[in-house]
C-alpha cells in the first residue's frame, strides 16, 4: 500500500467534506471526519471496483449505512473523477443529486439508507447474492457506533454468523459521541467486540485513523474463510480540527463561512506531509470482468389445471415457485413460516434460493433490498401484521425505488381464533402511504397466479400481495386476464340498486349477499377490487352510476386506510353515495364466520345494508 497516497486521499476527502457541508449549511463533517481514514483505505485500496462500471457483477459492493456521513463518500467519488467539483458543491440542495442522506437518486449509491440500522442488513443481502451466483467479491458496510443500539443491526449480524457469510465484512466507526452524547459503549471497543463474537463474528480492534493498521485488518479479514469479520474501528468525532474533535454538541452541524479558511489551515497543520503530497495518482483496481448475471423482465407462469377450491396462500406458494423455475433470479425470503404463507413450496423446489430468515422481519425485509440491488428478483413472505414491524425497512426501500415484493398471509379477522395479534387488519393502509407502491388482494387461486406474475414483473416500487388463510371458491379460469389498476366485474343488473366493491374473504361474501337478495328480487352488481392501488376508479364509477348511485365497500381491514376511504377518494364530487362496511374495533378469537358477522363485513351485513335504502 502506498501509506502516503492514501494519507493524501484521507485528507482530502476531509476537506472536501467540509467544504460542501459549509457551502450547504447543514450536513454533518464531524461524522465525516472520524471516518474519511476507513473510506480512504477502503475506495482506493482494499475494495476492486470499476468506477467507469458501477454495476459490474464482481464489483465488491459498499453500503453506508451511517447515511448522514454521506459526504465523505461524494469527496470519494469526487476523488474518483465521478462526482466533479462543481457538482460536489451542491450538496443537499434542490436539483442536486447529491442528497443529504444516500439515494438512488445518485446512479453509484447502492441502497437508500440514513434510517439507522438498515445498512448491515442490506449488505446481508448482497453477500447472499453474490453467493447464490458464486461470485466471489466482498461486501463492506461501514456502521456507526450509535445505530448499534438499533435491534435491526443484531438480527443481521445473527444471521450472517449463522449462515457463515465470511465475504460480508463490516466497520464499525466508533467514534464514541452520537447526536446528544456519548454512545453506549463510548470507547469501550471490547464491550461492543464481546457482543459481535457472542454473536459469532470474527472481531478486529484497530486504530480507526491509522491507514495501514486498518489495511492490515482488512487483509486479515479478508483471510477469514468461516465467518463474517467486524472491524471495531476507534475514531475520533470531528478528527482533525481541535474545537470539534472529540467534543460533544456538534453533530449535524457545519462550519461557518467566515471560519472555513482557518478549519481548512487547520486541517493543513495537522497534516502537512499528505496536504503537500505529490507523488503518484490513485489507480482504481478493477476486478477481471465476469458475464453479467441474466436479468428477468417477463414473466410469463404456466398455468396447469386448477382445484375449484384452496387457499390463496397456498396458491402464492405454487405461483412463486413456478416464477422460480421461468427464472433464476427469484429467491424466496420468510421469517419462519413457510408453511403457513405457502413458501415452503419454492423451499422444496428451489432450496439453494430460498432463505430462512427466521423470526427477525426487519432484517429479511433490508435483505431483500440488498439482493433487489444486485438484479435478483426476491419475493418475502410472512403473516401480514407481522410487515408493520418492519415497516421502516419497507419505507426505505420505497425511498430507493426498490422493487421489493411483500407478501402477507393471515390477513383480517376471518384468521379466526389465533385473535388480533395476528390478524393483518392494517397492511394496507401502511402500505398505500408509499410511493409507487401497488397492492393486490386476490380472491381465489387463478387470480393469485395472475397477480404474483404481474408482481413479478413490476419493478416501479413495492408490490403487496395480501392473502388469505380460509380456502375460497374458484371464480376465475385460465382465460381471464388480470392487469395492475384494474378489477372485474363479477355482477351487474340493469335494476341494480347498488354496487358493492370487495376485495379478497369479502368478494365471496358479497356475491353471497347477491344471491340472497336475489330471491327477493333486489339486485346488486359486484365488483372485485382486486388491485386496491392503483385502483380502477373509472370501472367503479361507471358501474356505481348504472347501479342506483349507490356504493357499499367491504373489507377485512381497519376501516381507516383500507379499500373503502381509497374509493371515497376516487369519488369526490360525484354525486355518489358511499357507505362503508370495514372492521371498526379490536376484535377477539373466533370463527371467521363468527368474526366477520361481528365486524359487520358478511353477507347478512351487506344484505342489511342494502336493504336500508331500497
Amino acid at each position: 500500500m502506498n501509506r502516503a497516497l492514501i494519507e493524501r486521499l484521507a485528507y482530502c476527502l476531509r476537506v472536501d467534506s467540509i467544504r460542501a457541508t459549509t457551502q450547504a449549511g447543514s450536513g454533518h463533517p464531524t461524522s465525516c471526519l472520524s471516518a474519511a481514514d476507513i473510506v480512504a483505505v477502503l475506495f482506493f485500496h482494499v475494495m476492486q471496483y470499476n468506477p467507469e462500471n458501477p454495476q459490474q457483477a464482481n464489483n465488491d459492493r459498499f453500503i453506508l449505512s451511517k447515511g448522514h456521513a454521506v459526504p465523505v463518500v461524494y469527496a470519494a467519488y469526487k476523488a474518483m473523477g465521478i462526482v466533479s467539483d462543481e457538482q460536489l458543491l451542491t450538496l443537499r440542495e434542490f436539483d442536486s443529486v447529491l442528497e443529504g442522506h444516500p439515494t438512488r437518486r445518485l446512479y453509484y449509491t447502492e441502497a437508500a439508507t440514513g434510517s439507522l440500522g438498515c445498512g448491515l442488513s442490506i449488505g446481508l443481502g448482497m453477500a447472499f447474492a453474490a453467493q447464490i451466483r458464486r461470485q466471489d467479491h466482498y461486501t463492506y458496510v461501514l456502521l456507526g457506533d450509535s445505530e448499534c443500539a438499533e435491534g435491526s443491526v443484531w438480527e443481521a449480524a445473527h444471521l450472517a454468523a449463522y449462515y457463515k457469510m465470511h465475504r460480508l465484512i463490516a466497520v464499525v466507526d466508533c467514534n464514541r459521541l452520537g447526536q446528544t452524547g456519548q454512545t453506549m459503549e463510548g470507547h469501550d471497543l471490547k464491550q461492543l467486540s464481546e457482543k459481535f463474537k457472542a454473536f459469532g463474528w470474527n472481531v478486529i480492534e484497530v486504530d480507526g485513523h491509522d491507514v495501514s493498521l486498518l489495511n492490515k485488518a482488512f487483509t486479515q479479514a479478508q483471510a477469514q474463510h468461516k465467518k463474517p469479520t467486524v472491524l471495531i474501528a476507534k475514531t475520533f468525532k470531528g478528527y482533525g480540527v481541535a474545537r470539534v474533535q472529540d467534543k460533544n454538541g456538534f453533530h449535524g452541524k457545519a462550519f461557518t463561512p467566515q471560519g472555513l479558511d482557518e478549519v481548512l489551515l487547520e486541517l493543513s497543520k495537522k497534516f502537512p506531509a499528505a496536504a503537500q503530497y505529490k507523488g503518484a495518482a490513485w489507480q482504481p483496481h478493477i476486478p477481471s470482468a465476469t458475464e453479467s448475471f441474466p436479468v428477468c423482465t417477463d414473466f410469463a407462469l404456466p398455468v396447469g389445471h386448477q382445484e375449484p377450491q384452496g387457499a390463496t396462500r397456498h396458491a402464492y406458494g405454487a405461483a412463486v415457485t413456478l416464477a422460480g423455475s421461468v427464472c433464476r433470479s427469484v429467491v424466496c425470503l420468510d421469517a419462519e413460516v413457510s408453511n403457513s404463507t405457502g413458501a415452503q413450496t419454492f423451499k422444496e423446489a428451489h432450496p439453494e434460493r430460498f432463505i430462512e430468515c427466521f423470526i427477525a422481519e426487519q432484517n429479511m425485509v433490508a435483505m431483500a433490498v440488498g439482493l433487489a440491488t444486485r438484479a435478483m428478483v426476491p419475493f418475502v413472505s410472512t403473516f401480514g401484521a407481522f410487515f408493520s414491524r418492519a415497516f421502516d425497512q419497507i419505507r426505505m426501500a420505497a425511498i430507493g425505488k426498490v422493487p421489493l415484493r411483500l407478501v402477507g398471509s393471515h390477513c383480517g379477522v376471518s384468521i379466526g381464533q389465533d385473535g388480533p395479534s395476528q390478524m393483518a387488519l392494517e397492511d394496507i393502509a401502511l402500505m398505500q402511504t408509499l410511493p409507487g407502491s401497488i397492492i393486490l388482494y386476490p380472491c381465489d387461486k387463478m387470480s393469485t397466479f395472475r397477480l404474483v406474475q404481474l408482481m413479478a414483473n413490476y419493478y416501479k416500487g413495492i408490490s403487496y400481495l395480501r392473502t388469505t388463510r380460509e380456502t375460497t371458491k374458484s371464480l376465475y379460469n385460465q382465460r381471464d386476464q388480470f392487469e395492475v389498476g384494474g378489477c372485474k366485474v363479477l355482477l351487474q343488473n340493469e335494476k341494480s340498486c347498488a354496487l358493492v366493491v370487495a376485495a379478497g374473504v369479502t368478494v365471496h361474501e358479497a356475491l353471497k349477499a347477491a344471491q340472497l337478495l336475489e330471491k327477493e328480487t333486489i339486485f346488486i352488481s359486484v365488483i372485485d377490487a382486486y388491485s386496491i392501488k392503483p385502483l380502477d376508479s373509472k370501472t367503479i364509477i361507471a358501474v356505481a352510476k348504472a347501479s342506483g348511485n349507490r356504493i357499499i365497500t367491504v373489507e377485512d381491514h381497519y376501516i381507516q386506510g383500507g379499500l373503502g376511504q381509497s374509493v371515497a377518494v376516487e369519488i369526490v364530487d360525484t354525486g355518489i353515495q358511499l357507505t362503508m362496511l370495514a372492521v371498526r374495533e379490536l376484535p377477539r378469537s373466533g370463527t371467521p364466520e363468527r368474526l366477520r358477522a361481528w365486524a359487520g363485513i358478511d353477507a347478512g351485513a351487506i344484505i342489511k345494508e342494502v336493504r336500508t335504502k331500497v
